[in-house]
């Protein structure tokens, strides 16, 4: 089976920011994305969970598969939401069986 090469973006951002991120990417000619909510981690702070947050707090994390030449756009996109808030951005090579879907 064929496959085409992409670029897999995951990026974790605070809960009440996912709305301003997911219109940024949509802005920027992101087609498509995954939210998935974080139940916990760690990170410079030590571990984390979401259990004993009210409301709206947490984190969540927003999958995209993209296109190599759209990859500047969504990560300037992205980054405009990210840089002054807690969040992470990482990119990776992917193969996808469907090219015409990303």
């Amino acid at each position: 089976m064929q496959t085409h090469t992409a670029k897999r973006i995951e990026i974790v951002i605070e809960k009440p920011l996912e709305g301003r991120l997911t219109d940024a990417l949509t802005k920027a000619g992101v087609t498509g994305y995954t939210v998935v909510p974080v139940r916990g981690g760690s990170g410079r702070s030590g571990p984390w969970t979401r259990e004993g947050q009210v409301g709206r707090a947490g984190m969540v994390m927003v999958i995209c598969l993209i296109k190599p030449e759209r990859l500047d756009a969504l990560l300037e996109a992205a980054f405009a939401v990210v840089e002054r808030h807690i969040g992470i951005v990482s990119v990776s090579d992917a193969l996808v069986l469907r090219a015409d879907r990303f």
